[in-house]
């Protein structure tokens, strides 16, 4: 998995202590109502297309990058769906990061899903209720949550720490 080039320079000066890092993740929906996953590489899991946000980038933006840029898919975000604070991560060389994490809800604009990247090795449509089992569980709450509020768009964003 690329480590942006930012994290790498704050790595060098802090070793593996924990990093707190914004994140963003997309729950893109196309016009039959499908979501767009992508197999995670690093696990073999379904998720949701995510990423880390960029110095000075707009978490809108950087999601659109990321959907872009992991499935060759161009969305347009109508709406902040979620927030979320993940667990500490470790990683296999021992770095930890924590992310607050921007969930919007997407819709589809143009493109063929493809796998864009080596973060992951499949990208696909799924109907709603026929989500894989090997769905993430961070992508499961996500979406659930994305859901939840595209439903009741008046109750407002859902928190959770």
């Amino acid at each position: 998995m690329p480590i942006p080039e930012f994290v790498v320079a704050l790595r060098a000066r802090v070793g593996n202590d924990p990093l707190w890092l914004p994140g963003a993740t997309g729950v893109v929906l196309d016009d039959a109502d499908r979501v767009l996953l992508v197999r995670r590489a690093d696990n073999g899991r379904w998720a949701l297309i995510s990423g880390i946000v960029e110095p000075g980038e707009n978490p809108a933006a950087g999601l659109v990058r990321e959907v872009l840029e992991e499935a060759g898919v161009v969305a347009e975000v109508e709406s902040l769906a979620y927030l979320s604070v993940t667990r500490e991560v470790v990683y296999p060389n021992g770095d930890r990061a924590r992310y607050l994490d921007t969930t919007f809800l997407c819709r589809y604009v143009s493109g063929t899903a493809v796998v864009g990247d080596d973060e992951s090795t499949d990208v696909g449509w799924f109907a709603l209720d026929e989500i894989p089992a090997d769905f993430s569980e961070s992508s499961r709450d996500r979406l659930a949550n994305a859901l939840a509020y595209r439903a009741d768009p008046a109750a407002g964003t859902r928190f959770t720490r």
